[in-house]
Parts: structure tokens; sequence; C-alpha cells
């Protein structure tokens, strides 16, 4: 079949793959333009600008240039913005979206079926609409989420969905769609206080937050970012750190978040007790948010 596909991040650089091995002729790929990332001036491309620009596919940054090419379908894996109505109704399109629709359509599926507490999720192939993440479901994949991280479970469903998707147009048509039932939840795109530890917050609470890979708090009026951590119903005083026997925990409002991997402003990650030894603080210091407009 010959396809234009559309997407920007990692999670989209396996189906392309995927589809490229199932010998499917990839017109065209559309992506994010170039931008910069990280502290560096450069413009640095997507990856899957990136993984095209290795399988030697032809790369715009021009949405409308997927109906220039011949394609009689475009595969859109987290591209990064809408699709108008002209050009779907041009080209008709499948969306690979990382959730079990209808539950959490939008911008963050994965990140808020995890801070939702969501035992399982699941990628989805869907014909693409105008309206958001609405269209009928072709194909399918539900699996439990069992404590991974965002980017290592994003990263799995992305396996899952290429397998999904090469499935999916197997044949020279397409199987029959199924509409999408049940009460829609929507996955509004994330903000700092989506990431923030706060001592109110439960332990399981805080545990969900550093899951999703950036999480953060202050500690000792200091910026810690917390890469890996558990739970645990171990009280210790809310708002308050203690250190024992190597064991670093942060006091939560039902128990404690157990610090594994830190990283202070400025510094590399080590592990929480080389972090503790190192910032010479005492056993019941304070912390969580500060009021940084008035230092």
């Amino acid at each position: 079949m010959r396809l234009v596909y559309l997407g920007t991040p990692g999670a989209s650089v396996a189906p392309l793959r995927a589809l490229c091995a199932a010998g499917h002729d990839v017109a065209l790929v559309i992506t994010q333009p170039d931008r910069k990332r990280g502290r560096g001036s450069a413009l640095v491309p997507s990856p899957v600008k990136r993984a095209a620009t290795d399988l030697g596919l032809p790369v715009s940054h021009d949405l409308r240039d997927s109906l220039n090419v011949g394609a009689s379908l475009g595969v859109v894996v987290a591209y990064g913005a809408l699709v108008p109505a002209d050009v779907l109704s041009a080209l008709p399109m499948l969306n690979l979206h990382f959730s079990s629709l209808p539950r959490w359509r939008g911008a963050a599926p994965v990140e808020r079926a995890i801070l939702a507490g969501d035992a399982t999720t699941g990628v989805c192939v869907m014909g693409l609409e105008v309206t958001l993440d609405t269209g009928p479901v072709f194909a399918r994949c539900e699996v439990e989420i069992e404590g991974r991280y965002a980017d290592e479970l994003t990263n799995y469903l992305s396996d899952l969905g290429a397998e999904l998707l090469r499935d999916t147009l197997s044949s020279p048509s397409l199987p029959p769609a199924v509409p999408q039932v049940g009460d829609a939840t929507y996955a509004k795109k994330l903000s700092a206080d989506d990431f923030l530890l706060a001592p109110t917050e439960t332990a399981d609470m805080l545990h969900r937050r550093v899951r999703l890979d950036r999480a953060f708090t202050w500690v000792n009026g200091r910026r810690l970012r917390v890469l890996r951590a558990h739970s645990t119903h171990d009280a210790t005083a809310p708002g308050r750190v203690a250190s024992s026997n190597g064991v670093v925990t942060l006091g939560a409002a039902d128990g404690s978040l157990v610090l594994e991997l830190v990283q202070s402003e400025g510094g590399r990650a080590v592990d929480a007790d080389a972090w503790w030894s190192g910032a010479r603080l005492a056993t019941g210091v304070e912390w969580g948010p500060v009021d940084v407009s008035h230092p």
C-alpha cells in the first residue's frame, strides 16, 4: 500500500519501521519542524525525521504535501498537530492512539492513565476524524500497566502498536471498524503542577507522579528531581525527610515516598543515599513546594 506517514517523537519510530519492513511504500513522511532541544542553540530534527532519513524516505514539514504523492492512505502516530478537514476529505487516515478508547482521548493518554491509577491501558488503530480521537476502531490491544513509568509504558505501547498497525494493513482492505462505546475521558496536556510532589498527597499519588518521569519538589528550599521511588505505608511525619540505614523517605499524608534515584539542581542523577550524604541534611528537615516568588 502506498502511504503517507505522520509522526514526530520517539514513540512514532517503531510503527514507521514496521510499515517499511512489511513492504509498504511510504511515499512521504510528515513531521514537525526541527527545533532547539536541550541547552544548545542548534536545531535538532525529530526522532521520526532521523529514522526516515536512515530509511531513505523523503521528509516534509508541510502537511499539505501529503496530497501530492499519490498515496491511498495516511497513517498518524503522535504527529503533534490536528489534521484539517479538507486534508482528511482528500486522503483518509488511520491513527495509532496509545489508550483504550474512548478512555483517554487527547494529548497525554499514557500519563493520564498513570495519574488516574488505571490498572490497564491499551493501543488502538482508529479512523482519523476531525473531532478529537472519536473515530471507529479497527483494532485494539489492552495491557496491564503494572507500575511502569511513562517512558517505559509509551515504548511498550509503541512496539505493540507497530505490530497492531502492521496486522491491520496486512490485507488489501481494512477490517471492519467498530464504533467507540462507553464514557469518554480526556487526557489534557500536562502542566508543571502534574509533576510537582507535595506532602499533602498520599504516598501512592506521589509515586504516580514520579512515574511520569519528570517529578520534582524542594528539600530544605532546594529543588530536587525524583527519578525513581516507591511508596510505603511506613510513616514518616508529613512534610519531613527521614533517613535510616541508607533509606531516605519523604513523609506523605498517609505514609512515605521512598527515594531511590534523585537529581539535585545542577547535579547528576545519584542514588538517594548518596545524595543525602552529600547534602548533609538532618533527619526531619522540611520538604515540599516553596513560594519561589518570595525568596
